[in-house]
């Protein structure tokens, strides 16, 4: 019997092929499980593996942090990180 989803507990993982895509950047598609009732997908070890290959490949890797809300004056500031700024091709007064 297939292994129940982690997710919604109600379906059940099924072999699928899973498209990975990462600030909109496609990683590709990659051999997992899928839940026939929620959709939720699973990678396993190797295929994570691939992934993080990949966005390494294409300079995305670390790019997931978190960003921070200051007070400067009456108005909040959102500080983005350095590395996603310069992805993002953001610039200072944008």
């Amino acid at each position: 019997m297939p292994e129940k989803c982690p997710v919604c507990g109600k379906g059940h993982l099924r072999p699928g092929r899973i498209r990975e895509e990462m600030f909109g950047v496609d990683l590709g598609t990659y051999d997992g499980e899928i839940c026939d009732r929620c959709g939720e997908s699973f990678l396993g070890a190797s295929a994570m593996r691939q992934v993080e290959e990949r966005a390494k490949e294409v300079g995305i890797c670390g790019l997931a942090s978190k960003v921070k809300i200051a007070r400067s004056g009456n108005s909040l500031v959102v500080r983005i990180p350095s590395p996603l700024a310069r992805r993002l091709k953001l610039k200072n007064g944008q």
